[in-house]
């Protein structure tokens, strides 16, 4: 796989697990007063797309930097 078809593939994943978190923190703020064992791991599953979305944005920059470089 190319440079920048890696890149494509990763932006195209980054834009996909964006919406899953923001979708994510959106039930868990809809849901109210509920179990707070349920809030709680769905925070920490958003939580840890949070980390993933740090790290692909990384991999992102790294690959644009190659690009960009002769």
């Amino acid at each position: 796989m190319s440079t920048q078809e890696e890149l494509r593939q990763l932006e195209e994943d980054l834009a996909k697990l964006k919406a899953s978190n923001a979708d994510l923190r959106s039930q868990v703020s809809d849901m109210g007063a509920t179990d707070a064992v349920e809030r709680a791991a769905m925070l920490g599953m958003a939580d840890e797309q949070d980390g993933l979305i740090a790290e692909l944005e990384a991999r992102r920059d790294e690959l644009r930097s190659r690009l960009d470089s002769p």
